[in-house]
């Protein structure tokens, strides 16, 4: 049997993982300044962004004539090289991917490192079972160095329900001996009142997350306006697919953005044609579950334990985890 090249075998470290070239609008062929400035103001802001709009929602936000919106994407695309790729290409940038630990080894370990930066995260679970405990965790932890767990990035928040508190980064950030006026400062707060609302902050989110070094976004959460307004049968088509545009803007920053994590918290809701077994479901139906990458069930434990569970997940197992909140934050 051949011997493995050792280059083949080194594990980059922490914080060395390459990150691909980010092509400005202006390095896109034949397009004119009136086209440049409408892709800007539509919050449209590289290359990459443009490759991966889809032609009817180009041509609505920025106001572009279906022919000029076929040809700045594939232009965008061809810039951008999103053809086929070998799978060696795509392990090699997965191996040198750094995970955004939530302080809790178990969790951590259950989620094959952390949370994945690149794609979306789903926490879903009744009230009082961690989901915005941990989503303020993880606004103090990207903020630490590669070798400590963290993104060496900034946090971006969107609050739909008046949850996030500041006190409780304070007490976060204290348990780990850091300066929590400048954890505070590097957290970026948008409070979301209402599902159109929250909608627009998604969106605004594309010009925030390169000037303020965003590494994680976090949408706690995703339904609760949602549920509110479409009330009845008669609106759920209307409201699945506001999500579903949504959640693909959502999935879209994972792909614009090297080292990007998006996580969002989802509520729960009980089956009643359930006699046998657990009854409760997560909300948002099958657009939420196909949108989300990785979706974990939390549940309470006892006393101050909760128990993770891995929902589904490309590479991941199903399998659990049980971790606490402390006043230091999660812990084991």
């Amino acid at each position: 049997m051949a011997k493995k090249n050792e280059e083949e075998e080194t594990i980059p470290e922490k914080g060395q993982a390459g990150m691909e070239k980010e092509f400005d609008l202006d390095d896109l062929p034949g397009v004119g300044e009136a086209t440049l400035k409408k892709l800007k103001e539509a919050g449209i802001i590289s290359v990459r962004t443009l490759a991966l709009y889809p032609v009817t929602k180009l041509i609505d936000e920025a106001g572009v004539g279906e022919k000029t919106a076929q040809k700045l994407i594939k232009a965008a695309q061809d810039v951008e090289k999103m053809g086929f790729k070998p799978a060696d290409e795509i392990w090699e940038k997965r191996r040198k991917l750094n995970h955004l630990s939530t302080s809790s080894q178990n969790l951590d370990d259950l989620l094959g490192g952390g949370i994945e930066p690149g794609s979306v995260t789903e926490l879903f679970g009744e009230y009082r079972t961690g989901k915005t405990q941990i989503a303020h965790q993880l606004c103090v932890n990207v903020q630490q160095p590669y070798d400590k767990g963290g993104l060496e990035g900034n946090a971006l928040y969107i609050d739909t329900e008046g949850t996030f508190r500041p006190e409780r980064i304070i007490q976060m950030a204290n348990a780990l001996d850091l300066d929590y006026s400048q954890i505070l400062k590097n957290i970026v707060i948008g409070r979301a009142y209402n599902s159109d609302h929250q909608i627009l902050l998604a969106r605004e989110a594309v010009r925030l997350i390169k000037e303020k070094n965003i590494k994680v976004v976090i949408v706690d959460s995703i339904i609760g306006h949602f549920r509110s307004e479409y009330v009845g049968r008669g609106t759920l088509a209307n409201r699945q697919q506001l999500l579903n545009s949504h959640i693909h803007d959502l999935l879209r920053l994972t792909e614009t953005f090297d080292e990007l994590a998006v996580v969002f918290t989802n509520q729960v809701s009980s089956k009643p044609d359930v006699f046998y077994g657990n009854p409760i479901t997560h909300t948002g139906g099958h657009v939420l579950a196909h949108g989300a990458t990785i979706r974990i069930y939390l549940r309470k434990g006892k006393g101050e334990q909760r128990v993770a569970k891995v929902v589904d997940a490309p590479h991941l197992p199903e399998e659990d985890a049980v971790f606490s909140i402390s006043e230091n934050g999660i812990r084991d």
